[in-house]
């Protein structure tokens, strides 16, 4: 096999499977660098490959390997890391031409298994040259005599030549909802928000600056201390942390009093979970939701593929005026023996204050004035958590303030509970939208007050306001904690982020995000009418159809006009003198062929036309294009006599 071809080969192995190596067990990415390094120095030394015996082995050991590590031998994750170590494998028996192009067509496949985990624009621009390195490899392979830059240059065409039929593929082939890979119990992994909250919870999400969603609004914006966008409602606690718990009702609430109406449209990250996010509260979404007694917007199926909906909400309401008994109960229960100097202290604003608003007045000048801290970096907690926060550290982060508050409603018999979800956003001029990331993450409290309803109340508002106005990083007291992009960077900095979001929403929206909803609206766009499945798929056809009969048609033109070199016409000039005396040239016959069946018919003429026929072939194929030779070939044919 030769050198340079095994050379890209390994090149094209290695480039797709590289990006791989986070994913797979590290046992396998050495194993397969091993494999790699060990090809690489064989092609390099000449030695012999391994034995068929030895390879055998290593596949075993390798596929128990992995059905030990992941418990199964099925499932994505088991399927990238076998097809991982067998590729890697392969190159250990490459000794025929048919080997290598088994191995470009895996390269080839290998290449989609890449965008199970990633569908960014750096992902496919790296995919896209990974590819360019298999096409050159393959070009070698039919071609070995061609030297690296016109390779490369054949390669490039080829892509080139690709992109009008990649173009109609793309926007007429059936669009298919969900995840890429076709097991969606592994398709993604959970990430954002969770259905329970705990000391420490949102802090450490907070630390991410990974986006949740992404936020444009029809008209102004709302203010920021009105952008609460909420998830998960959180009842029980036991102690330490808040949980969901079961749904007391079932009822759709009940709002009056709406005002402040808003249009805007989410574009939400996969995150594996069944709740969508709005601003309090919604009243209209585009997609099919439910929502909840407690005002959360929850869908059937979990959200494992990028999701956008349009929505409209009320920013002032007034929700559950008669709220119901079980309700109101649910929003009172706390566990026994735990937390007892908050309940004393509950129980004091208890007596002490004239209605339930005024407690909620009492607590948050209560956290105002006795010295607490907001901070990302709070200390641990001990089994009585709220206890030792009150009185204690006095240092917490937001769900802190939270279940502290909410606690203490509870103790002073207000109904209350907590509510996750994120708080603000960051807008991007550049693009004119909103990037709410994961580091605005928040908790805050509702109480539900006579004749005012279930009212939202945040605690951390009374700590630290800057955190509700102008956002995380203006609010705690040292930002060192944070990425390094969340703590006010140089704004050509901040500008370079802006800019390189706005490609990336572009491309979720137009690539990523071209559904079903998308193709039919651009489709209509062009002219398309009353458009169905069979009009679609007949559209399709007739472009693929036209684009092959433009490059069928440029071909045959290219070969009806091309004329053939002098050393070509010579040549078949002199096999038509020798067809007149009945010895023609078979179409799949070489020259040097034909020159051993004119020899044995004319011995006479045996010496001569060998010596042509071997120049002819060192011209026509050979690398040397010497213009001394070519003359004299066109001398010797004209010269022969038959």
């Amino acid at each position: 096999m030769n050198k340079a071809l095994t050379y890209g080969l390994l090149l094209s192995i290695l480039m797709v499977i590289a990006p791989h190596a986070e994913h797979l067990p590290l046992w396998v990415s050495s194993l397969c660098l091993g494999l790699l390094l060990w090809r690489t120095y064989l092609t390099y030394s000449s030695n012999p490959l391994p034995k068929r015996w030895l390879l055998m082995l290593i596949t075993f050991a390798g596929t128990g390997g992995i059905a030990v590590n992941f418990h199964t031998l099925f499932g994505r994750e088991v399927g990238v890391t076998l097809l991982m170590l067998l590729a890697t494998l392969k190159l250990m028996e490459l000794r025929k031409p048919r080997d290598a192009m088994v191995l470009i067509y895996l390269s080839c496949f290998i290449i989609i298994t890449n965008f199970f985990y990633s569908q960014s624009i750096p992902t496919a621009l790296y995919m896209l040259a990974t590819l360019m390195v298999i096409v050159t490899a393959w070009v070698h392979l039919q071609a070995p005599n061609i030297a690296l830059k016109p390779r490369l240059r054949i390669a490039a065409v080829l892509l080139m030549q690709a992109l009008p039929l990649t173009l109609i593929l793309f926007i007429l082939f059936p669009r298919v909802q969900g995840p890429l890979w076709g097991m969606p119990q592994d398709a993604y992994a959970s990430s954002g928000l969770d259905d329970k909250m705990s000391p420490g919870s949102l802090s450490r999400l907070s630390l991410s600056e990974a986006v949740a969603f992404r936020v444009s609004y029809e008209g102004k914006p709302p203010l920021r201390n009105q952008m609460y966008w909420r998830g998960p409602v959180l009842w029980e606690f036991d102690g330490r942390t808040w949980t969901l718990g079961r749904t007391a009702l079932t009822s759709p609430p009940k709002f009056t009093e709406l005002g402040q109406e808003i249009d805007y449209v989410v574009t939400l990250e996969p995150h594996n979970k069944i709740w969508l996010f709005a601003l309090d509260v919604p009243n209209k979404l585009s997609v099919p939701v439910t929502l909840t007694y407690d005002f959360q917007v929850l869908r059937k199926e979990p959200v494992t593929a990028r999701l956008r909906y349009t929505a409209r909400s009320n920013l002032s309401y007034r929700a559950n005026l008669q709220e119901a008994t079980r309700q109101l109960q649910r929003g009172l229960q706390l566990p026994k023996l735990y937390n007892p100097r908050a309940q004393k202290l509950a129980a004091e604003w208890r007596a002490n204050s004239a209605n339930d608003a005024a407690i909620v007045r009492t607590a948050l000048s209560y956290f105002n004035q006795q010295g607490f801290q907001y901070t990302l970096e709070p200390p641990l907690l001990g089994v009585h958590s709220v206890d030792d926060f009150m009185f204690g550290s006095k240092q917490g982060f937001c769900e802190h303030y939270a279940s502290a508050f909410v606690f203490l409603m509870r103790a002073a018999n207000v109904p209350a509970r907590v509510v996750t979800g994120y708080q603000g956003g960051e807008f991007n001029d550049v693009g004119n939208y909103y990037i709410v990331r994961q580091s605005d993450a928040h908790a805050w409290a509702e109480v539900w007050l006579e004749g005012q309803g279930w009212v939202r109340v945040d605690p951390t508002g009374a700590i630290a306001p800057e955190r509700v106005q102008l956002g995380l990083s203006a609010s705690v007291l040292s930002n060192a904690a944070l990425p390094f992009m969340a703590r006010n960077p140089p704004q050509w900095m901040r500008d370079l982020r802006l800019n390189w979001d706005t490609l990336a929403n572009q491309w979720n929206q137009w690539v990523l995000g071209y559904d079903t909803e998308r193709q039919f609206a651009f489709l209509t766009r062009l002219g398309m009418e009353s458009i169905t499945w069979q009009k679609i798929a007949l559209n399709m056809l007739a472009g693929l159809g036209l684009v092959i009969a433009l490059f069928a048609l440029f071909m045959l033109r290219h070969l009806i006009t091309h004329q053939p070199d002098k050393v070509q016409a010579a040549w078949l000039k002199l096999c038509r003198k020798l067809a007149k005396y009945g010895l023609p040239r078979a179409a799949h016959e070489g020259a040097l062929d034909y020159a051993e069946r004119i020899a044995a018919a004319r011995p006479e003429l045996a010496d001569v036309f060998f010596d042509l026929a071997v120049r002819y072939s060192a011209l026509r194929y050979g690398a040397n294009q010497d213009e001394q030779a070519r003359h004299e070939f066109l001398q010797r044919a004209a010269a022969l006599k038959v």
